[in-house]
């Protein structure tokens, strides 16, 4: 009998009761914007700013509304200006070139491996140039590069790094977490990333002034005193007259909903491992199919997982698509010449003029891309992971 999965590749967990209850208590007393507070009051949304510095280490945190303002923000705050080139990753998502484009920046696009992670040759070359000095680095789907290497090839070319951590939320190289190596590093907690408040971001740095500068954009007016994750008013001072305000504020019902969930993350992420370890089991020495190989001293979120099929023809790989499918898996195709849903190649983006990248394009044409819930059982995902082994081999014989 042909083994169907019923499961929801879209189903996230529901919201912990005490989330549930804080949102509550912020709907009753009708105070959402974040500067609305009572005497004495400490906004949720400043002290979501606390917790998540003290989270990843930090000096500084801001809330915002969602991850793509985090990065146009922090684009901003670095220093990033009409017409500057702003180097990043080919394969990533669509807010990714678009917040470069917002702030008036040219995106200039670097390879990728068949590893998913930026090709840090490519990323030395155009480096070398001195033609931008910046780098947008977007751990896509979860995949760190060698951060080592990538930090000595910016630091030595004076390049600002920006980190794109909505796959790595609690990701880790070296034991130093993802989105602190960098200038700065944002963040997601849009519904599918790793704290689910439907939109928001976070974006966190060491630096004062960048800081300052974020927190005015993000629409502070001059009540940034009552920001506690932030610099000293003194350093405001130097740059509340010049940064202009482009409103971006997270509110207090998703910063009530979001402060629950630092405090169980860590226990999703093993969540999240344990499901990947299980499909990346099932689908190992699978003929036609490559799995993807991780940096040793990276520790991902596996929120996701990743195959290649290497050199199909495009219609073996709608084929396979079609398989599962009808099985109840859903596989997403970042080679599809037209954009679907989340997924697009770095072609569709037609804002900016982008260079021929031929690794990424060989890439791209057999990457398959699959959700992992934690709704998901480990016996469901043993289950996923054999119904795509079994199609593959069918589809793979038949070339």
């Amino acid at each position: 009998m042909t083994e169907v999965f019923t499961g929801s590749f879209t189903q996230q967990e529901p919201i912990s009761d005490e989330g549930i209850a804080a949102a509550v208590e912020v709907m009753r007393h009708g105070r959402l914007h974040r500067y609305n507070t009572a005497a004495e009051e400490i906004s949720h949304t400043a002290l979501l700013e606390e917790e998540f510095a003290a989270f990843t280490g930090a000096k500084y945190a801001l809330a915002v509304a969602s991850g793509g303002y985090a990065i146009g923000a922090a684009l901003r705050a670095a220093g990033v200006q009409h017409g500057d080139r702003v180097l990043t990753n080919a394969f990533t998502l669509a807010p990714v070139p678009g917040a470069i484009a917002s702030v008036g920046g040219i995106p200039d696009l670097v390879e990728v491996t068949e590893d998913l992670v930026i090709d840090l040759d490519h990323l030395e070359a155009k480096a070398a140039t001195g033609q931008s000095k910046y780098l947008l680095l977007s751990h896509m789907r979860g995949h760190i590069c060698d951060m080592d290497r990538l930090m000595a090839i910016c630091n030595a070319q004076g390049i600002k790094v920006i980190e794109d951590c909505a796959h790595t939320m609690g990701a880790t190289f070296k034991g130093i977490q993802s989105g602190r190596h960098g200038l700065i590093g944002c963040y997601s907690t849009q519904t599918y990333k790793h704290m689910n408040s439907g939109e928001g971001g976070f974006l966190v740095t060491d630096d004062a002034e960048t800081m300052a500068r974020a927190i005015i954009l993000s629409g502070s007016y001059m009540l940034y005193e009552r920001h506690r994750a932030a610099p000293p008013p003194e350093v405001f001072e130097r740059v509340k007259y010049v940064t202009p305000n482009i409103s971006g504020r997270m509110d207090n019902l998703r910063a009530a909903i979001l402060r629950p969930q630092i405090a169980t993350l860590q226990e999703r992420i093993d969540g999240w491992n344990a499901r990947y370890a299980r499909v990346e089991e099932g689908l190992s020495n699978c003929p036609g199919l490559r799995t993807i190989r991780h940096h040793a001293d990276a520790v991902q979120v596996g929120s996701s997982i990743q195959f290649l099929l290497s050199d199909w023809p495009a219609e073996k790989v709608t084929g396979l698509l079609s398989r599962c499918t009808n099985r109840g898996v859903e596989l997403k195709w970042f080679g599809k010449a037209e954009p679907v849903a989340f997924t697009s190649r770095y072609d569709s983006w037609q804002y900016f003029d982008a260079e021929k990248l031929p690794k990424t394009d060989r890439v791209l044409a057999g990457l398959i891309d699959m959700r992992l819930p934690l709704t998901f059982s480990l016996s469901g995902c043993d289950l996923i992971a054999r119904i795509i082994r079994e199609e593959v081999s069918i589809l793979h014989q038949a070339r």
